[in-house]
């Protein structure tokens, strides 16, 4: 089950939980040269920055450039910052409303342009930028187009929004949607110094038990007369958005890399032998229609991340196991490996694993044990 985003992106937990490690590990590890070293910063629920919405700007500014400075001490080479969380905007934009997570109300204006501020400060400090969007995701807690700002996008077109559990989405199948998400990422290519642009693993949404997307009718007008099963339908609809995000990007800046950080399980080997000696209850394939396999395959990205979030040795789904997986998918592809770790998990966990103070080294030495793994 997928919780860095509910629990605390990996930068909180790095720099709030620190002072309960011990001081030092037995495990010996190697310092890798070349290697990135990146921390997520989550503004979702206000998780890692701002510590609260409507805080007065220079305060914000300050609450950012100490994280800067803490990732700096510890080595870090560059941060993935959650800029468009709830298909809304941490800078000035005709894709999606002001982030309520800046003011307290969706679509108020801040005041100045947090984007340009960040990249200015992550790069001063000599950080690469990774501006990180959820696509599909509308809102967090609630079903009700009319509590969304007057400009909001999803306000425009409710025919493109769809409704699953507690929140809205923009329905995938839609090809005005798959457009509209990337000149939504493009606004930003233009008009911002980034170094990447970044994706994590909310494709369609995680399934909940005794509930169909409904996305049926959406199928039977777009998908049906060329996918015999819906199944096969989604997962084509996130193909598309990748690779054509990917050639868009490329086409607007060459050098912007694009990069995904997915749930750390693309099969189980019960649904395929060719997949992971793992058991999972869900999958990027199976369940999030994300076929993480074909991106690597066809060069749709620069960089994976998959968030391997498991203790080594655990045996529903095990780092090491995991680890030696998605070494072998990047083996001899144009694609790099970076590890998603699970440094929030770190004495704050029931898991006696992560009591350890040597499990995290240990996955680190790990990591420096293959040359695919590059961060």
């Amino acid at each position: 089950m997928h919780i860095k985003k509910w629990v605390g992106g990996i930068l909180f937990l790095l720099l709030f939980c620190s002072s309960t490690l011990p001081a030092k590990a037995d495990v010996p590890t190697t310092y890798q040269k070349r290697e990135l070293r990146a921390a997520w910063i989550a503004s979702v629920y206000n998780i890692d920055w701002p510590s609260q919405p409507g805080l007065p700007v220079e305060q914000q500014k300050k609450e950012f450039t100490y994280l800067l400075d803490e990732v700096k001490k510890m080595g870090m080479n560059a941060v993935v910052v959650q800029i468009k969380p709830t298909a809304d905007s941490f800078y000035p934009s005709k894709y999606g409303p002001w982030s309520e997570y800046l003011t307290g109300t969706q679509g108020k204006d801040p005041g100045y342009d947090p984007l340009a501020f960040m990249v200015d400060e992550a790069h001063k400090r000599n950080l690469e930028f990774h501006a990180w969007f959820n696509p599909y995701r509308i809102t967090m807690n609630h079903t009700d187009l009319n509590k969304l700002a007057d400009n909001h996008p999803a306000k425009q077109h409710p025919d493109w929004v769809v409704s699953y559990g507690k929140q809205l989405y923009y329905n995938p199948g839609i090809p005005e949607v798959k457009n509209f998400i990337i000149e939504e990422v493009l606004e930003v290519v233009r008009n911002y110094d980034i170094d990447a642009v970044h994706m994590d693993d909310y494709f369609y949404p995680y399934k909940i038990a005794g509930q169909t997307f409904p996305d049926q009718k959406t199928y039977e007008t777009y998908g049906v007369q060329t996918f015999p099963n819906i199944e096969d339908w989604r997962r084509d609809n996130v193909n598309q958005l990748v690779q054509d995000l990917n050639k868009s990007i490329k086409k607007t800046k060459s050098y912007v890399k694009f990069g995904i950080s997915p749930f750390g399980v693309w099969r189980n080997i019960a649904n395929d032998p060719t997949g992971s000696e793992t058991t999972a209850g869900q999958t990027n394939y199976d369940d999030l229609y994300a076929d993480t396999r074909k991106w690597i395959q066809n060069g749709y990205i620069d960089y994976i991340t998959p968030q391997i979030y498991w203790n080594i040795g655990f045996e529903p789904a095990a780092y090491d196991t995991l680890l030696t997986w998605w070494r072998d998918e990047v083996r001899g592809k144009p694609v790099h490996l970076y590890i998603g770790q699970a440094a929030y998990k770190i004495n704050n966990n029931a898991v006696e694993a992560w009591s350890d103070p040597d499990e995290y080294p240990r996955q680190i030495a790990l990591n420096h044990q293959f040359p695919e793994v590059q961060g």
